[in-house]
């Protein structure tokens, strides 16, 4: 029977990319056939304005930030989605992680 795959998507600042790639290869992500370590890496700016409560890595409150990130893709099998999961919030700097996660049909 196959396993259920999905696509991980994370952004993260470029300081931080190979601590979470690294993190989530090792939680069992980015494995295609016989290789491991799998992982897709796209360069861009990112931007967020923490309000009032908020811990920023970076900035201050009710300023907007734009920070170097990089998109991180990789596959995982729904069973070690939890623990890639709980593998990347350790290592991820932000307080509040975007990522997306969809599921493959092929």
């Amino acid at each position: 029977m196959k396993k259920s795959l999905y696509k991980l998507v994370i952004y993260v600042p470029q300081t931080h990319l190979e601590q979470v790639r690294i993190a989530a290869c090792g939680a069992g992500a980015g494995k295609i056939g016989k290789y491991d370590n799998c992982a897709f890496m796209t360069s861009g700016i990112g931007a967020y304005r923490p309000l009032k409560g908020a811990k920023p890595y970076k900035g201050r409150i009710n300023r907007l930030v734009r920070i170097g990130e990089a998109r991180l893709e990789v596959t995982v099998q729904k069973d070690k989605l939890n623990k890639v999961m709980a593998a990347i919030r350790k290592v991820h700097p932000y307080e509040e992680m975007a990522c997306d996660i969809y599921k493959l049909e092929s």
